[in-house]
């Protein structure tokens, strides 16, 4: 089994070509990578992981265990299919930011995580220009095909997944693609558990300190034509340890019109690949997934394809 890809992004200054061939490969081979040197403070990031901790233990650790009891997840005899094992709050960035809403975060807690979302909007969009590099695409290509009237959707998922005493009966998260755009992770740097499927196999992704980690959603693997692919993923819940994990999620806006990009289906259509992705509203797509977020992709895709033959979208 292939090494699961860590990419340097410092050394895009001195060793590009090569720098750009992992990228590249991690992107058509992967769906996923760890980034280091990504422009984020490693002291921000260390500030991040103390105060998000610090909010769970103070304000959603108890509210954890009373939901664990409501349910009767102590204990458990039977594999729990409909649940998952983790605690959960969601701050929203872009179109407007929801931060001012979300109860029990101090000042100090809202301002770092304001700033942290600036500065992974910076690294999505940078990331974001490099894939059309990759891909043959003009610079800004994808940041514009992601946009609606009112920008990109930009949002964050804040997650804990405690110690859990029946790992085999249920996930910390159940296996899914991410239905957006790119996706910026950062997750715990001692307790693992997020795997992604490669070649019919779960392999892990490693925990590394002040690492992103990036992969790819449902919206990429439709603008690139399915040069790049959205991956399986799930999280398996530890008997030991709680693990952090804060993932950000750079998405089209809702009213976005999303499609394969002509040039990549004009390189692709000698091998009859032209049509194999349907074109739709962002926001039509979410509502779908939103129903069978923990079922394949494929017949999301198919779903859209057949509504764009009853109905079809004019691109702007």
């Amino acid at each position: 089994m292939a090494k699961f890809p860590v990419i340097n992004l410092e050394k895009l200054n001195g060793e590009r070509a090569a720098t750009m061939d992992l990228i590249k490969d991690a992107c058509e081979n992967w769906g996923f990578f760890e980034v280091l040197n990504h422009g984020i403070p490693y002291e921000f990031m260390d500030r991040v992981e103390s105060l998000t901790k610090e909010h769970y233990k103070k304000c959603m650790e108890q509210r954890f265990k009373e939901l664990v009891a409501s349910k009767a997840l102590e204990g458990l005899q039977a594999e729990v299919t409909d649940m998952d094992w983790e605690s959960t709050f969601y701050l929203r960035h872009l179109p407007e930011s929801n931060m001012a809403e979300i109860p029990d975060l101090t000042d100090e807690h809202r301002k770092v995580m304001k700033e942290f979302a600036l500065k992974l909007e910076k690294l999505a969009e940078e990331l974001l220009d490099l894939f059309c590099e990759n891909l043959g695409l003009e610079k800004g290509y994808l940041k514009k095909a992601f946009y609606g009237a009112k920008g990109p959707t930009f949002g964050t998922k804040v997650s804990n997944y405690p110690p859990c005493p029946t790992p085999d009966k249920i996930k910390g998260l159940r296996a899914h693609t991410d239905a957006g755009g790119i996706i910026l992770l950062f997750q715990d740097p001692q307790v693992g558990g997020l795997q992604l499927l490669k070649d019919g196999e779960w392999v892990d992704v490693p925990p590394l300190r002040h690492s992103i980690v990036i992969n790819l959603g449902d919206q990429l693997e439709v603008i690139t034509n399915g040069k790049y692919k959205s991956v399986e993923h799930r999280v398996i819940a530890q008997t030991d340890g709680a693990r952090m994990s804060i993932a950000s999620f750079y998405n089209p806006g809702s009213d976005a019109v999303i499609y394969p990009a002509p040039a990549l289906v004009e390189k692709e259509e000698e091998e009859e690949k032209k049509g194999l992705y349907p074109k739709f509203v962002f926001e039509e797509y979410m509502k779908l997934y939103g129903v069978l977020k923990f079922q394949a992709k494929e017949p999301r895709l198919e779903a859209m394809k057949a509504r764009e033959a009853t109905a079809p979208i004019a691109t702007a």
